[in-house]
Order: structure tokens, then sequence, then C-alpha cells
């Protein structure tokens, strides 16, 4: 088939990479999101997608929006068979859902219809989820709605982050993603309703939600902080200031601490909650790189009785 692969981040690359491999399949064009300022210059940056696709000599579309008149023109000249997509970033009207005769096949990071949206794989990771995958699925205009044509699924082991976890699958699915277009082209596939029931949502993760309530169980605490690294983050105060939470773990026999209520040792951070404590590993003060907790800690100097969180 001919294809236009719609992606952005560095997390779609793998999936462009196999279908560029594809001896049974041509990318014809990818579609990505404008460039964006970055650094301390605000320099424009190209997206890790439209990077990949200059250095494999493949035409690069960046519409401001995918409605945008220009864009639609020439999608429609290439005449794509299929749009394979993955984490593109805004949502595609009808008008260009239309052009493709065998649509746009989404790779998304769930085991449909569990985590439809932005942030799937960290809120498979904050609800604890122990098994996740991936799904290939035919775009329609509801929010990660349409019928699955595949799946992987992937062991979510106990301390990975969502950078992890997303890695992983981004491989997976990549392999998933591949398979799928050579079942849409030789027909042994078809797309199957997803079932009404076990639908979860996964909105994008806010600052907010990042920030961590001491008073909850350590294990909860344990599933924010990994959930959200890299981005955007968890995070507390400490002395008015917040402080980002890069890497802990929970320590279930050291329960007399108070929720927030900081113990600083000469080698280990131990941090109070709802349930049992928490060690703090790798912290980043405000303004400051990552450092391990008990140097932040020693700089600090933590006194008896001080605590996280306000």
């Amino acid at each position: 088939m001919k294809l236009v692969f719609a992606g952005t981040p560095e997390v779609a690359v793998p999936a462009l990479d196999a279908l560029i491999a594809s001896e049974r399949h041509e990318v014809a064009a990818v579609v990505t999101r404008p460039d964006a300022p970055a650094g301390r210059g605000r320099r424009l940056v190209a997206s890790p997608v439209a990077e990949r696709a200059q250095e494999a000599g493949i035409e690069v579309l960046r519409p401001a929006k995918p409605r945008d008149p220009e864009f639609l023109e020439r999608l429609r000249e290439i005449a794509p068979d299929c749009c394979p997509v993955v984490a593109y970033g805004a949502l595609l009207p009808r008008v260009a859902l239309d052009v493709p005769a065998r649509g746009w096949v989404n790779l998304h990071f769930s085991l449909l219809p569990a985590w439809r949206g932005a942030a799937p794989v960290q809120h498979a990771l904050m609800a604890g989820d122990e098994i996740t995958g991936a799904s290939t699925f035919l775009i329609e205009e509801g929010l990660d709605s349409g019928p699955v044509y595949g799946t992987v699924t992937e062991t979510v082991r106990p301390t990975d982050t969502s950078g992890d976890l997303l890695t992983r699958l981004a491989l997976a699915g990549a392999g998933l993603l591949a398979a799928t277009m050579d079942g849409i082209e030789d027909g042994s596939l078809e797309a199957v309703a997803q079932p009404a029931d076990g639908i979860t949502l996964a909105p994008k993760i806010t600052v907010e939600d990042a920030r961590v309530d001491w008073a909850a169980p350590a294990l909860r605490v344990d599933r924010v902080v990994r959930g959200c690294t890299p981005a955007p983050g968890a995070w507390t105060t400490f002395r008015g200031e917040r402080l980002k939470l890069v890497q802990a773990h929970p320590v279930a026999d050291r329960t007399d601490l108070a929720p927030g209520q900081l113990a600083a040792g000469k080698n280990n951070v131990y941090v109070g909650t709802g349930s049992y404590a928490v060690e703090l590993l790798w912290v980043q003060a405000q303004g400051k790189k990552p450092m391990r907790a008990a140097d932040w800690a020693r700089g600090a100097r933590i006194g008896e009785g001080e605590s996280l969180g306000g």
C-alpha cells in the first residue's frame, strides 16, 4: 500500500522505521506537528518524526491544523491507501479521515477499550495495572473508539516509569502496526468493534495531578512518581519551593514517620506516607539538576521534624 504516516514525538519513530523497512508498503510522506521552539535560544526544531523522514528522503507535511486546505489538497494528490498514526498530537477531522481508501489506523499504547486518551501509559501505571499493551484500530471521530485490528501485551515491571514502559511499547507496537498494514493490504485482518464494558479514560496528566499527596498510601505515592516520570514529573514542596521527585521506592518496614515527615541519614532519606515510608533516591530542587536525595538532604541541612508538602 501507499502510506502517509502521521506522528510527532520520539516514541513514533520505531513505527516509522518499521514501515520504511517494509518491502510491501511505500511511505510516500509523513504528517507531523509544525516545528516548535526548544532550548534556551527557543530555536525552531523539527519533530523527531520529521527528522527521521528527512533522513530517509521522505516528504514532510507540517500543517498547523489537519483541516488546512493546502494540506488536504496535497494529501488528496498523494492519494494514500492508508494512513498509519502514532502519537500525532492533533484531532483529525472527517474531511481528512475520508481521504485514504482504507482509513487512518492508529497505534495506541493501551489494551482498548482501557485508557482511551492522551496519557494511557501514565494512567496505567498510576492505577497499578499489572498488564498493559498496545492496540491498532481504525480511527473514527470518537475518542479512541474505533474497531480494533490487533493487540500486543506487555507486563508492567515493579520499577517501571512511564518512560521505561513507553519505550518497550513503542518497539512492540512498531511490529504490530507493520503487521496490521500487511493484514489490511492482503485482507487477512478485519477490525472488531470494541466492547462496551471496560472503558476507562486517560486524559493528559496535569501538573496538579503530579503533585504527591503524602497522606496517600506508600504504594500510591510510588505509582504517581513512576507514572509521572519523565513527564510532567512528580513533585512536592519543601520550605515553600517545589521539589521534583525523580526516583523513590516504598520501604514497608519503616512505619514511624507521619505523612510528609522527613528522616535524613548519612546515605538515606525517608518520607512518611499514609501507610509506611518511601525512600527518596533522586530529587531535583528548583533551579538545580537532578541529584541523589542523600546529597540534596546534606546540602539542605534538614532539621528534625521538617516535612514535605507543607
